[in-house]
């Protein structure tokens, strides 16, 4: 079979679509963790708390972070990254993670940022991003299963 035609049904490098799409997701998640923790990238670097409301960073001027939002990142990069190296592995990742950061958001949303109850130093448009996120990520969990596509032609 040649690799146009191994292309054509959506295999890369001997990976599935879904497995490409996980890993894609998990090096994106996993990249902005690490930017997070880059003074320059992140403005009002000394100002990083561990957790909480009171951490002024923010990522590209934009995103509040702090070490633990971080380091969940990086985690969640990590894992992403380890489990799509299976087509179940990457769908897990990108349904379960995906309705993490929906979840996520809500809580975000609804505790609000000055709250004390914000432990993980996230604002309005960090809320935001996770919640396009988790859609984005099931969506592409759905749509890249295989099994959906054996009906297409």
């Amino acid at each position: 079979m040649s690799s146009a035609a191994s292309h054509a049904q959506g295999v890369h490098f001997g990976r599935q679509d879904i497995q490409v799409a996980g890993i894609g997701v998990a090096l994106l998640v996993a990249l902005v963790g690490v930017l997070g923790f880059v003074p320059g990238i992140t403005t009002q670097y000394s100002e990083m708390r561990f957790f909480g409301p009171d951490s002024q960073a923010m990522l590209l001027g934009l995103f509040q972070v702090s070490v633990l939002l971080n380091l969940v990142q990086l985690a969640v990069g990590v894992s992403g990254w380890f489990m799509s190296r299976t087509v179940s592995g990457a769908r897990a990742f990108l349904y379960g993670f995906g309705a993490l950061y929906v979840v996520l958001s809500a809580y975000g949303l609804g505790v609000g940022t000055d709250s004390a109850a914000n432990f993980l130093s996230v604002n309005i448009l960090d809320n935001w991003t996770h919640l396009v996120l988790g859609i984005l990520m099931m969506t592409a969990g759905w749509m890249f299963w295989p099994n959906q596509s054996g009906g297409r032609k």
